[in-house]
């Protein structure tokens, strides 16, 4: 979702700010992940996450800031209540993702069950996606990695409009 650029002080454009680059981050002891103060600043209103599993062959969680979720979330209210396949994917989805903040360190606990889902049990590769970040495990992000070559990103590239 691309935000709109907004007017600065003296009619200077101000391009929104994303999420960018990775870190890698241990849970602690209380399987708590510390999302990194960068990133925390730009969740905005509601200070709240959604965190999402991935659907397909690479496992990962998604995490977007309320404010992010809210748009795309605007689709099911269009959505008939007889779209029986509409219906499936906003149920299982809805019961397989949370919505949390985080405390005063900026620390975040996600459910076990989720963790699971991505292979996380100690390291956790946290890679910006521009709208949000994901997790990873560091050895599933590299697998994923090595198959993409310079074509193969450059098709992307292409793809999404970039």
């Amino acid at each position: 979702m691309a935000e709109p650029v907004q007017q600065g002080s003296g009619g200077v454009e101000v391009m929104p700010q994303y999420f960018c680059g990775n870190y890698l981050h241990n849970l602690d002891p209380k399987r708590r992940l510390t999302v990194p103060s960068e990133w925390r600043a730009l969740v905005g209103q509601p200070e709240q996450f959604f965190v999402l599993p991935s659907v397909g062959d690479e496992r990962h969680l998604y995490v977007y800031p309320a404010r992010v979720m809210g748009p795309k979330l605007r689709n099911i209210h269009n959505l008939s209540m007889a779209d029986a396949q509409g219906r499936t994917y906003l149920r299982i989805m809805g019961s397989r993702s949370e919505m949390l903040g985080w405390d005063s360190q900026g620390r975040i606990r996600v459910r076990d069950e989720l963790l699971a889902y991505a292979g996380l049990a100690s390291e956790v590769l946290l890679v910006g996606n521009f709208e949000g970040f994901e997790l990873w495990n560091p050895k599933a992000w590299q697998a994923v990695v090595s198959k993409l070559d310079d074509r193969g990103l450059l098709d992307a590239s292409k793809y999404v409009g970039v």
